[in-house]
């Protein structure tokens, strides 16, 4: 059954328009994760469905109400759509406690002492209980947007959109964010999630939405999008997804940096958490404490390129290192105890010099 029906949706700023024609269709229990470039208009689409956006043309119409229409009381059918934003929006002069039941009591009139019980019950649920009595600034960002979403949850909506709830946070509390996500869709709360979490709009996801240049470009299952695109655009923002690189130009190495880019890669390729854990290893012993100690040494100069790429065919990944300067196996010359771990962590591993040195390894599954 349709819960929101969205028609030729247009929105027009001054020197963009982000939102060109969309068309849509929402149903009951519906999980629907929106991806797509920066600026493909998914945020814009988010905002203009509950109306903190106006929308140029078209139509919204919620649960049979158009709510793009200037006669609609949009206050009160936005009771009906919980919103999740990535920088959390709570109010930093109150307590989580506060920020949970100001929003039922004030607009639903919901009881103190009801709003009370189902604030702690909903913070139990994220594992927030203990936390009522503090304030935003001392919680991590992670229990700040379990907080959001307790919030959001308080005005027993019909739908939760969730616009980039994890693009702020590490991947500890983005894993913690994305579980409490994942048990609202075990529920059949009908949810859409803007996200770059490709792994997690597979698992989590009935329909996905892939939008591109201010239309839903293509929709379709999680198989027929990241198995099986029709169209190209959809094909290349897929590719683009399954490589990442990095050029090291200092040998004051941002370690954390460089941590956080193969995080975001592994997510968006949906490796295991295993994986992912022996592509820094081999980053750190091929890369930080063998080769980098060597050109320093040497005066090869810098940079040193890496390249992970990840194949959806047999979902395998490889990282490629290339460097200038004289012929120098890292794996022939280099520390035993770092040749030793990186063996261990790889399924191959070969070595060629040409303009540059390459070293391309395969990462053990």
């Amino acid at each position: 059954m349709s819960l929101i029906q969205i028609e030729h949706l247009c929105k027009e700023f001054d020197n963009s328009t982000p939102l060109k024609d969309v068309c849509a269709t929402v149903n009951r229990g519906d999980v629907i994760s929106i991806i797509g470039p920066s600026g493909s208009g998914k945020s814009t689409f988010l905002r203009c469905l509950n109306q903190l956006e106006e929308p140029t043309r078209g139509t919204v119409t919620v649960d049979g109400e158009v709510i793009t229409d200037s006669h609609c009381d949009i206050r009160r059918v936005r009771q009906k759509m919980g919103m999740v934003f990535q920088d959390f929006q709570l109010f930093q002069n109150m307590s989580v406690l506060e920020n949970v039941m100001n929003a039922p009591m004030d607009v639903l009139h919901m009881p103190a002492d009801k709003a009370l019980h189902e604030a702690m019950r909903l913070l139990e649920r994220v594992n927030l209980a203990d936390r009522a009595g503090r304030f935003p600034d001392q919680l991590s960002g992670g229990q700040q947007q379990r907080v959001a979403i307790v919030r959001a949850l308080m005005m027993k909506p019909e739908i939760m959109l969730f616009d980039e709830p994890t693009s702020a946070l590490d991947p500890t509390m983005t894993a913690e964010v994305l579980s409490v996500i994942k048990s609202l869709a075990d529920e059949g709360m009908t949810m859409m999630i803007v996200t770059h979490e490709m792994k997690f709009a597979r698992e989590v996801s009935n329909r996905v939405f892939f939008m591109d240049q201010g239309i839903i470009y293509e929709e379709g299952s999680p198989e027929e999008i990241f198995d099986h695109p029709r169209k190209e655009r959809t094909r290349q923002f897929l590719r683009q997804l399954k490589t990442a690189s990095y050029a090291i130009e200092s040998y004051e190495v941002d370690y954390a940096s460089i941590m956080r880019r193969i995080e975001v890669f592994g997510r968006e390729t949906m490796v295991s958490p295993d994986e992912l854990r022996r592509i820094g290893l081999v980053f750190e012993e091929l890369v930080l404490q063998t080769l980098m100690p060597h050109i320093r040494n040497t005066g090869q100069g810098l940079p040193v390129w890496v390249t992970m790429e990840y194949s959806g065919e047999d979902r395998s990944v490889k990282m490629i290192v290339t460097y200038a300067g004289e012929p120098y196996d890292p794996m022939a010359e280099g520390d035993q105890i770092s040749v030793s771990i990186i063996r261990h962590m790889t399924e191959s591993i070969t070595y060629s010099h040409d303009d540059l040195n390459r070293i391309e390894t395969a990462i053990r599954r």
